[in-house]
Parts: C-alpha cells; structure tokens; sequence
C-alpha cells in the first residue's frame, strides 16, 4: 500500500480503536502492542512504514570503535514515510532514543520512532513535534548497556510481531501493526465504518436508542 500523498488525511480518519476492529473482522487479533507503550505526547498520531532494529545486551563499554555504528547505518539510511522501531527485548531501562537521533530522523523524513525501550531528552523530543511512542522514559544511554545487532529484520516488539515495510499507526489509544500484505483490506474497512459511526453518531445525539442503531449499522 502507498501512503505518499494520502498519509495525512489517513492519519485524520484512522484510530488504534478502527484498525483493531478492522484486523479483528480479518482474523488479526493480535496486533495491539502492550499498553506500556505510549506517545511521548497524547496529541501525537503516527502512521508509517516499519524500519527495523534489533537490540542485543553488551556489558561493557568498548575501548575502541564506534559504539553506535549501526544504529547511526540504520537512522542515516531512513526514507521519507518510514517509522524506525527499535526492540530491546530484556534490556530494561537502556533508553535508544533521544534528541539527537530525533533530530537526524526528522531530516531523513522519517515519520516516527516505536520503542519498547526507553526515551531521553524528553523537554527537547516534545519541542520538536516528533512522534514518538515508547515503553518509558529515562537517561541511561545504550553505550555499554546495548547495541544494534541486526537491521531491517523482522522483530517483536511489546508483544507483536513486526516486519520492515508493515504499516504502523499510534495515537493516544496505543500502537497497531498492519500487515503489509492485507493493509489495503484493514484500510478500507476502517474507513467503510467511520461512515457508519458517522451516521450512528446522528442518530444517537437526535436521541435514537443504542440498541436500534446498532441493529442498523451494526457498530457500537
């Protein structure tokens, strides 16, 4: 599915709450990530294509080298449209993103950060107006803690399975992973019941009753 051009009005009609209906009609219901992870702002919406990190523990600080070369490979090489989604699987409270990788994403044209890790530099991340959804916030930096161990793989991440190029959507409700495959059917199903809704919504607000509207639209 392409969301160039169209990604802005999509992010205005879609919500965690649509596509989780529209996956579970589709037989995916699994793709809610944990409730722990939440935007860094509740205002924030991010819709994009997944761009993959896996994490892997280290336990000390290396003496030579750059500690963050991969990581830097992966932020530098992210195209316009994509959402970096960094997992670290047991790594606790080691925080993978901040200001700076903020800053460089935004110059890349990228759309949004996913972590079940931490984030840092919270006042200046807010500032910019990125999205970012997160499993906590804190300061301990990854160097001696963690480190990119493969890219553009598939990872799970708070409990879901994510592979490069799935469509990823937040706001303030959670995270949900749509399979790159059947987005265009979730898609479209969520937009076909937003106008039910729409329609629901009238009737309710003119006084119609719950269950008479739902025997017509079939939504609540």
């Amino acid at each position: 599915m392409h969301l160039a051009g169209n990604r802005l009005e999509l992010s205005k009609r879609l919500s965690t709450a649509l596509l989780s209906d529209a996956l579970d009609a589709l037989g995916y219901e699994k793709q809610v990530l944990a409730p722990g992870i939440r935007p860094l702002d509740d205002a924030t919406v991010m819709l994009g294509y997944a761009r993959t990190g896996l994490y892997r523990q280290v336990f000390q600080r290396p003496t030579s080298g750059n500690p963050y070369e991969m990581e830097m490979r992966l932020v530098d090489d992210l195209k316009p449209g994509e959402v970096l989604v960094l997992a670290c699987p047991g790594l606790g409270r080691l925080a993978p993103w901040g200001e700076l990788l903020t800053t460089a994403a935004i110059g890349r044209g990228a759309v949004g950060c996913l972590t079940d890790g931490m984030v840092r530099d919270v006042r200046q991340v807010r500032t910019l107006g990125f999205p970012v959804f997160h499993g906590g916030i804190g300061p301990l930096d990854v160097q001696g803690r963690g480190e990119v161990a493969e890219m553009d793989v598939a990872v799970e991440c708070a409990g879901v399975r994510i592979t490069p190029g799935d469509i990823i959507f937040g706001d303030v409700d959670g995270v949900i992973v749509v399979p790159a495959a059947i987005a265009e059917k979730a898609i479209a199903g969520v937009l076909k019941k937003s106008e039910k809704e729409t329609d629901a919504r009238k009737e309710l607000l003119q006084g119609a009753s719950l269950k008479d509207v739902y025997e017509r639209y079939k939504v609540l």
